[in-house]
């Protein structure tokens, strides 16, 4: 079973919950089984993040796609994110939530304003690069779409 942890800059203290309100998720999409960790992303919790780093194989960060006013602060968490030398190795998928929303934010909108450089939603071959696995997935958690999309791409990445 591959590791990953769910972060998400939100309002509430709820974060990404796909079957249960435990901080550990298991997540199964097809023949894919994810053990997550649900840290939430409220500022209290926040700072346990730093806490899980050694158990995760990869990062998934969710953005509400919605939430224009809060781009600037996810694109802070997710930089900090990305620049940690503990998580150096690890592939990030970036999900785009809230989409079934009609002023949520299109893919091309999330990349330019959280400043994201993705590597492509294809298999890409990082084995003898210092380049990380990092792509974006626009989904809507509550419509249960997009998401499949983005963990089959970051299993692919997960040794």
């Amino acid at each position: 079973m591959r590791s990953c942890f769910v972060l998400a800059t939100t309002r509430d203290a709820q974060g990404l919950r796909f079957s249960t309100n435990q901080l550990n998720i298991e997540l199964s999409i097809g023949k894919i089984r994810f053990k997550a960790f649900d840290l939430g992303g409220h500022r209290i919790a926040r700072r346990v993040w730093k806490d899980y780093y050694a158990k995760v194989d990869a990062v998934v960060y969710l953005v509400d796609a919605n939430d224009r006013e809060r781009f600037a602060e996810s694109k802070r968490e997710l930089d900090a994110l990305l620049s940690d030398e503990m998580l150096a190795k690890a592939p990030f998928l970036v999900l785009g939530n809230k989409i079934d929303l009609a002023y949520a934010a299109s893919e091309d909108e999330l990349r330019y304003r959280i400043g994201l450089y993705t590597t492509g939603k294809g298999r890409v071959s990082f084995d003898d690069s210092n380049i990380r696995p990092l792509e974006v997935f626009m989904c809507s958690v509550v419509r249960r779409m997009g998401y499949g999309d983005g963990f089959r791409w970051l299993s692919q990445y997960i040794k």
